[in-house]
């Protein structure tokens, strides 16, 4: 498993790379601002029990 993975800006379409935190549980969700436009988005994150990451986000 990587410690980092990639969402695609839902305002921009720009691909955004945010580290990836075990610790913080399977199952996160947290609101950040795109590094390129500004806009916020709501991340989610969820981890499954082969420790496969899908991360995806949509405008908050």
């Amino acid at each position: 498993m990587s410690d980092e993975a990639c969402y695609v800006c839902d305002s921009c379409g720009e691909e955004i790379v945010v580290p990836i935190d075990l610790s913080a549980g399977t199952a996160q969700e947290y609101v950040e601002d795109c590094p390129v436009c500004c806009c916020p988005n709501v991340i989610r994150i969820e981890v499954d029990e082969d420790a496969d990451v899908r991360v995806w986000a949509t405008r908050e």
